[in-house]
């Protein structure tokens, strides 16, 4: 949210005048700063029209009257005064705009009136009664145990057992249940499920969820969570290692599919619509974008233009041909990546302008980026009846501004999007073998603290730590979120 309100109010505040008003206003009417303005507040918060003490009543900032819902808007109406003030928690109203809105210098002067008040309740908050049913009553009596985070808490930091060969699963959990906003949607009990006990794998990720945040530091054993995927994703079941992010795609879209099972709005048709354009599932809402390919034909340059949705973003390290410098950071995959690339001539499009096979161009951008980009460094090749494991120095950011692989956006959007990225997690694999070896895995919890979680073994690290090493997988966060 911006820190300066709409320009209608920002021309009210060119006036000392009217911030005198606004100051003393908020004081008398919504803080009550004083005994004589608590009288005043009693003898004058009513409506110059109706007469009545509500509801929702309004003080017009542009002028002395005082008016309920209804009648205030007839008044900026009528007289075309459009900042106003609700008197019971200062907020600020612009009918231009139709919408409450904030800036930051008006709320330093309410801020300072609170603290001003005498007492001592009106200094932190407004308060309003609240009378609690009986099963809130209930509620409150059962659960009365307080967590109290501080800089130097680990809450939120769980080992995991390993059941045998299952240290892929385990990274990519700890992975997951430090992703910030997939944290804050199960912390909040958001998912309501309908199905049958112990066959969602949302709702035993949301169990998970508050399993690592309650406090507790006994490692947690997840074969409720292997036997679920091993259900829902077959190729998968068995006892040998497995690729981490083979499980990490399957993972995603098992939870998709459980998602979309509790939305009984949705139907088939508008499943498969939403799925190819903008599912409304907490899982595509958080890690899916979209992918651009445009094909442009040599002949005309005439371009085809595809979108298709992708959360699997899987980088190349190997040279593109002989001779070719392979990438040796994250910012050369991804240039290599969206760079134009000849299709060459034994690969000709059908150009419909030219309505015949040519020669063409292919490059990849990303039209729409997701919350949480994660990477996959393509460190496994297979080379005839084995696989061979590129250990190549990829080098990778903290901070990644995404702004210069992205689509040309500019005809739709006048305004600037902010497309900077924090790293929070980075999964590593040891061994020279994706059927061998042993995958861990770094995790920022609060405050920028990082962890190396190794199974159960949860040990303290830091950022070098993390920087410093190969990188498989690569987990990061938009800094800024926007809304549509």
């Amino acid at each position: 949210m911006s820190a300066k309100a709409c320009h209608h109010l920002q021309l009210y505040k060119k006036s000392n005048k009217n911030l005198e008003s606004f100051k003393w206003i908020h004081a008398v009417f919504v803080v009550g700063t004083s005994l004589k303005s608590r009288k005043a507040k009693i003898c004058n918060a009513y409506c110059r029209t109706c007469k009545k003490r509500g509801p929702f009543l309004h003080a017009c900032l542009e002028c002395v009257y005082f008016g309920c819902h209804k009648h205030i808007r007839e008044h900026t109406k009528y007289h075309k005064h459009i900042i106003s003030m609700d008197l019971t928690y200062g907020q600020i109203h612009c009918a231009s705009c139709n919408d409450y809105v904030y800036d930051a210098e008006l709320d330093s002067i309410t801020l300072h009136n609170k603290m001003q008040a005498g007492n001592f309740k009106k200094r932190l908050f407004e308060s309003t009664h609240w009378d609690p049913t009986e099963e809130e009553r209930d509620l409150l009596d059962r659960r009365t145990k307080k967590i109290c985070i501080t800089p130097e808490s680990t809450i939120g930091l769980r080992g995991l057992l390993n059941l045998g060969a299952t240290c892929f699963m385990n990274c990519i959990v700890q992975a997951l249940m430090h992703t910030p906003l997939l944290r804050d949607y199960f912390l909040t009990e958001r998912h309501n499920c309908n199905g049958v006990p112990g066959t969602c794998l949302v709702c035993e990720v949301s169990k998970l969820f508050q399993e690592f945040y309650r406090g507790a530091r006994v490692p947690l054993a997840l074969h409720e969570l292997l036997h679920l995927i091993w259900t829902h994703a077959r190729h998968l079941a068995g006892y040998e290692q497995q690729d981490a992010h083979e499980f990490y795609v399957a993972t995603l879209d098992v939870l998709h599919q459980h998602c979309l099972a509790t939305m009984p709005h949705l139907t088939n048709n508008q499943d498969e619509k939403t799925s190819a354009i903008k599912c409304p599932c907490i899982i595509h809402q958080i890690f899916t974008g979209r992918l651009q390919s445009d094909v442009v034909c040599q002949k005309c340059q005439g371009v085809s233009t595809t979108i298709d949705p992708i959360s699997d973003f899987s980088l190349d390290l190997g040279p593109v041909s002989i001779g070719c410098r392979p990438p040796s950071s994250l910012v050369d995959c991804l240039e290599r990546f969206t760079r134009a690339e000849n299709l060459g001539s034994n690969a000709k499009i059908l150009c419909t302008k030219c309505e015949s096979y040519e020669v063409s161009t292919k490059q990849l951008t990303f039209k729409t980026l997701p919350i949480v980009v994660s990477f996959h460094l393509k460190r496994f090749q297979h080379h005839t009846t084995e696989m061979k494991k590129i250990s190549t120095v990829i080098s990778f950011p903290e901070t990644l501004d995404m702004t210069p692989f992205l689509s040309n956006c500019k005809k739709e959007s006048p305004f600037p999007s902010d497309n900077r990225y924090s790293l929070f997690a980075v999964i590593n694999h040891v061994g020279q073998s994706i059927c061998v070896g042993h995958y861990t895995a770094y995790v920022r919890q609060q405050h920028n603290c990082w962890y190396k979680c190794d199974d159960h073994v949860i040990t303290r690290a830091n950022l070098k730590d993390v920087l410093d090493s190969e990188g498989y997988l690569l987990f990061y966060h938009k800094q800024i979120l926007e809304y549509e």
